[in-house]
């Protein structure tokens, strides 16, 4: 206690108020810390139990140490200079009783359990007490409770402690629901202004058409809205678990709004309806096949319908580090033999969207040879078309430079391409690793700055692939309106969960995360071509992987080449990418009907 108290004196400019209390001491720290809250540390403060010196001779009090006590950052400054001689003259058994007499004799001052009509509250648990039945107002009351004898006694002290505070918080809930009730009469809309639940947010209302939150229909064993697009999908996982404890939650309140003149029993979900509403939460309307029991006993079964809420609550603010618009990106286009055809409307839109509005970006090529093609690079290079058309932008934009990087692998790994890379630029480089399918824009470029952050997130977006033209048009022409992207609205398409191939992130990150990585590389040196750069992050590292769908990142729909020389995970993502790009279900369900009547004439 002595070594504490020293070193605690010495750091008191930095804190308002210290605490001291035995190892055997539960104490409400919420409610300390509301007590002293309506204190003034400038003040010489030392509260808590006061006790008498053993003889009780003197008038003067120390603070019990199994209670706790209370000491204010001005009365450390003023004991500091007295502790090594209290130290030396002062002889004591107690910790607690040393230091009382210590703050008596050099600064005259006494414990106190009553300052500035606060009261210290306390209370002492007797042998063989149980925290379950003990329901006194000093008890409810109590800021610390004295002696724990047990471990276990502390965690039923703690648990009763909670439903106190429970009980007090619905007891505050429903005082401020019923004067919100009362004082709705003075408001224009008066009683009918009254929103549900009370304190609540009210609904959300759209203002258009397409700002109608949707209703999702399930019952206990599937839901109608699946994340696939399915029609029906089992009920699972947390859907699980939410509707079961949301089914015994409206039991529960049933019964305790009509006992004991009814008793209700489950027999089964009719239907049930939930929407997630931003201004809210969590709504839901429930179809319940019930069996009612009277007071008598008898027994009927009933259908009825209940509304509940899952209200937000809690809302956490995450803090992020500062990021900036005017960070240069830096685009990797690794590309292909197979991809260079897409190319040329790559560079047409880059164009056209970052050098025309002279956007803070560099592009860099990586050309991909295979071994076939690097030997005969010098009497026939596959890329000299997209060189010549390099050439042909730098002469129109003198100042801008399109670097290119020649690789030659036969199994061109996003890892192994990306260590090339990696090499040839800056820590601090802000990399967007693209696609040739990939339509560049000055959205998503602030969006890929705003989203990766360096030491802290990487940002793998999700792109909105257009559909097959040959299924969603057929024997139709596309319309001038769905053939050129307009903001307001997508094209015909879906976003592709299944490719991992767009990302920004720091170079920084990316050889931190690639440090990591080596080790295991000793053990399986073909490691490096069945991970993708996403898993370096997920795996290798500790930063934020963040995964969201990007509007503004569009593709025309291609069918992708799937190199089964990849990992099993890598390929069967790209066949299933290939699959659910033909087109939506509508779209293939009228393609396989107009088939069907052509065969059947």
């Amino acid at each position: 206690m002595r070594r504490c108290v020293t070193s605690i004196s010495t750091t008191a400019p930095d804190y308002d108020w210290f605490f001291l209390a035995q190892d055997d001491t539960y104490m409400q720290a919420d409610r300390l810390s509301e007590l002293v809250g309506h204190l003034s540390a400038g003040q010489d403060l030392y509260m808590g139990r006061a006790e008498e010196f053993i003889g009780g001779e003197e008038k003067a009090r120390y603070c019990h140490g199994g209670y706790g006590y209370l000491l204010s950052r001005s009365l450390l400054g003023r004991l500091q200079p007295h502790l090594d001689t209290c130290r030396n003259d002062i002889l004591s058994v107690r910790p607690d009783e040393w230091l009382g007499r210590c703050i008596i004799d050099y600064l005259g001052l006494s414990c106190v359990e009553v300052h500035q009509e606060m009261t210290y509250r306390y209370f002492e648990l007797g042998k063989n007490a149980d925290p379950e039945r003990e329901d006194s107002a000093q008890f409810k009351n109590a800021f610390t409770v004295h002696p724990i004898s047990e471990p276990n006694l502390m965690y039923r002290l703690h648990k009763r402690f909670s439903q106190i505070e429970l009980e007090w918080t619905y007891l505050q809930i429903q005082q401020l629901q019923m004067q919100i009730n009362n004082l709705s009469d003075l408001t224009p809309e008066g009683k009918s202004g009254v929103t549900w639940p009370i304190g609540i947010n009210p609904p959300f209302k759209p203002r258009t058409r397409f700002e109608v939150i949707n209703w999702e229909y399930f019952t206990e064993e599937h839901i109608y809205s699946c994340v696939d697009s399915s029609p029906k999908c089992e009920m699972k996982g947390a859907d699980r678990a939410d509707v079961n404890a949301v089914l015994e939650i409206a039991v529960e309140r049933l019964n305790e709004r009509y006992q004991p003149q009814l008793r209700f029993r489950k027999r089964r979900l009719l239907n049930g309806y939930r929407r997630f509403d931003p201004t809210r939460g969590m709504e839901y309307m429930l179809d319940l096949a019930l069996e009612a029991y009277t007071q008598k006993g008898h027994s009927q079964v009933i259908a009825k319908r209940v509304n509940l809420l899952r209200p937000l609550s809690a809302v956490e603010i995450i803090p992020m580090p500062y990021v900036t618009e005017a960070t240069r990106v830096q685009v990797i286009l690794p590309v292909t033999a197979q991809d260079q055809d897409f190319v040329g409307n790559f560079l047409d839109m880059y164009v056209m969207n970052t050098l025309d509005t002279h956007d803070n970006v560099l592009l860099t090529f990586l050309f991909i040879y295979d071994p076939f093609d690097a030997q005969r690079v010098s009497q026939t290079d596959v890329f000299a078309g997209i060189k010549a058309m390099i050439g042909e932008v730098e002469k129109r934009y003198g100042d801008v430079k399109i670097p290119w990087i020649s690789v030659k692998t036969e199994v061109p790994s996003q890892v192994k391409l990306m260590d090339i890379i990696s090499k040839k630029h800056p820590v601090d480089t802000l990399f967007f690793l693209a696609s040739v399918w990939t339509e560049v824009n000055a959205d998503f470029l602030n969006r890929c700055r705003m989203n990766a952050i360096s030491n802290w997130q990487v940002f793998f977006p999700i792109h909105f692939q257009e559909y097959s033209p040959a299924v969603v048009y057929r024997d139709q022409q596309p319309s001038a309106a769905s053939s050129s992207f307009a903001s307001e609205s997508l094209r015909d398409g879906h976003f592709d969960r299944h490719v991992f191939d767009e990302a920004c992130f720091y170079n920084a990150d990316y050889m931190t995360a690639r440090t990591k990585m080596a080790a295991d590389i000793l053990d399986n040196e073909e490691l490096l071509e069945s991970m993708d750069v996403y898993d370096i992050f997920v795996r290798y590292s500790g930063l934020h992987v963040f995964r969201a769908v990007e509007p503004a990142l569009i593709q025309k729909y291609v069918r992708r080449t799937c190199n089964p020389r990849f990992s099993e995970d890598i390929y069967h993502r790209c066949v299933l990418s290939n699959l659910e790009g033909l087109g939506s279900r509508s779209h293939l369900a009228m393609a396989l009907f107009e088939q069907e009547q052509a065969n059947s004439t």
